[in-house]
């Protein structure tokens, strides 16, 4: 899918029919006929649109002739079949040209439609160092949501941990730190793409885009530290939880197999007092009870041991 965009002479982006000089082109999932097209009449390699749609590539920026294209991970939001949330990064590529701003994705992402849905300021489609930046300083600020989310969903389940473990708890945490793993990745990645654009001269900046440049890499550091520290608070509660598990079911063996040897006991009495061979006690009208009373003195000296011991 195309769409063209443009920002009129009020400040408002509207959409447009085809290429003009100035407009933005948003690219989602396109096909082959339209790659060829674009690619075509804004004399783009096809390679920059191939690497951006190439859900495996790694965030970079490169520059052929006066193209610039920037390919950074982006966050988005999916659900298992529980319903349960699931946060993902896939690239997102930015292509600069002489006369237009190419953004390609394998998704549509909210990111792009708050640009889409004017709820940015200072946004024009003729400035596309800026449109960049912006779009960058966008995907950071969605890191960081996303992270408060993943932190708020983990009290949830730690909540729910401690009234009653069970495994779909314990799979949500391992789904939670593998998104982590994610985010710590790809904005890690990212961060590295933005010290090339201050470092190197591919887009040409004014003191404001500096001062946003700037900005962003404030914002993608504390969303690293975040993520790192999610990750870490994660990953001790995983241990936590595995040992308190652990801990639980040794208690519970220990209870069983002391109840086991209390019982036995009883058992072991009347297997004695079972046997076709003379015993003591076996022509006393009261045999029933010595027998009865030896097998609850042996278990009640046992209860009393174990429970000194704590054992249950």
């Amino acid at each position: 899918m195309i769409e063209f965009y443009e920002t009129n002479a009020e400040n408002k982006l509207q959409k447009i029919e085809g290429i003009t000089k100035g407009c933005w082109i948003n690219m989602i999932s396109p096909n082959e006929e339209e790659i060829h097209y674009i690619s075509k009449e804004l004399n783009v390699p096809i390679e920059f649109f191939k690497d951006a749609l190439d859900d495996e590539e790694r965030s970079r920026i490169d520059r052929e002739d006066n193209n610039v294209l920037i390919i950074v991970d982006f966050p988005y939001i999916t659900h298992d079949d529980a319903g349960f949330p699931i946060y993902e990064t896939i690239p997102i590529g930015m292509i600069i040209t002489e006369d237009c701003f190419i953004t390609v994705s394998l998704k549509e992402t909210p990111i792009l439609q708050d640009f889409q849905n004017n709820k940015i300021k200072g946004f024009n489609t003729k400035k596309k160092t800026r449109f960049a930046l912006q779009i960058l300083f966008v995907i950071s600020s969605y890191y960081l949501r996303y992270l408060k989310q993943i932190n708020k969903k983990t009290d949830e389940i730690e909540r729910e941990l401690h009234q009653s473990m069970k495994n779909k708890e314990l799979y949500a945490f391992l789904s939670l730190e593998k998104s982590l793993v994610y985010f710590t990745t790809s904005l890690k990645s990212n961060k590295i793409v933005l010290e090339k654009l201050l470092r190197l001269n591919h887009l040409k900046m004014y003191e404001e885009d500096k001062d946003l440049l700037e900005d962003v890499m404030v914002e993608n550091t504390q969303a690293i530290e975040m993520a790192e520290t999610y990750s870490s608070i994660l990953s001790g509660m995983m241990d936590a939880f595995a040992s308190i598990i652990s801990n639980n079911l040794n208690i519970v063996m220990k209870f069983l197999t002391s109840i086991t040897i209390i019982l036995a006991l009883p058992t072991m009495v009347a297997s004695f007092y079972g046997m076709n061979v003379d015993l003591p006690f076996q022509h006393s009208p009261h045999a029933f009870f010595i027998t009865l009373g030896i097998a609850v003195f042996l278990s009640t000296i046992t209860t009393i041991i174990f429970w000194k011991k704590r054992f249950f």
